[in-house]
């Protein structure tokens, strides 16, 4: 804290006393250099964590509500609700690391289904086809071509071709 006498950068408190209303600390600081006396106010930082919907919206981000979707998803899935937790904790923390406080709802989605995706296809398909918001059976036919041919590029090399001509 910088004293607002001389502007020297050491401080030391004083007394600390809560506000009547227990919302913020009151703190009595004397300089180290001029010893002068000055009061501060410490506050919890109130702005909230938010999310940018497709329509330009801003939302509070809700755990809750990314887990929900998540459940939904992994619903009869070989998924733990640790590995779940572990979705959720990384889509919060990749909003609260933004400078903004703020991040699209696209990007959020895209990290949730990356994660699944390595998981479980089933259950990215899931998410995928509710975040996606297919509008019809070949939007959702074009996802899973997608997801299978990523999947045969993935096939090791020594795995037999199943469309090889007989010697």
């Amino acid at each position: 804290m910088k004293c607002p006498y001389c502007g020297f950068g050491q401080d030391r408190v004083v007394d600390s006393r809560e506000s009547k209303e227990a919302d913020s600390i009151r703190r009595r600081r004397e300089c180290e250099r001029c010893e002068k006396r000055f009061t501060t106010y410490e506050r919890i930082d109130e702005i909230p964590y938010m999310v940018v919907k497709k329509d330009g919206r801003r939302e509070r981000f809700d755990r809750q509500k990314v887990l929900n979707g998540l459940l939904q998803a992994c619903q009869k899935r070989n998924i733990s609700a640790a590995q779940m937790q572990a979705i959720v904790d990384e889509s919060e923390a990749f909003i609260v690391d933004s400078p903004e406080r703020e991040r699209p709802t696209s990007e959020v989605g895209e990290l949730i289904m990356t994660r699944l995706k390595d998981l479980d296809t089933v259950a990215y398909i899931r998410f995928a086809s509710v975040y996606r918001d297919f509008k019809d059976v070949r939007e959702f036919k074009a996802e899973l071509e997608h997801l299978l041919s990523g999947n045969r590029a993935a096939r090791p090399a020594s795995e037999p071709n199943k469309r090889s001509s007989k010697g």
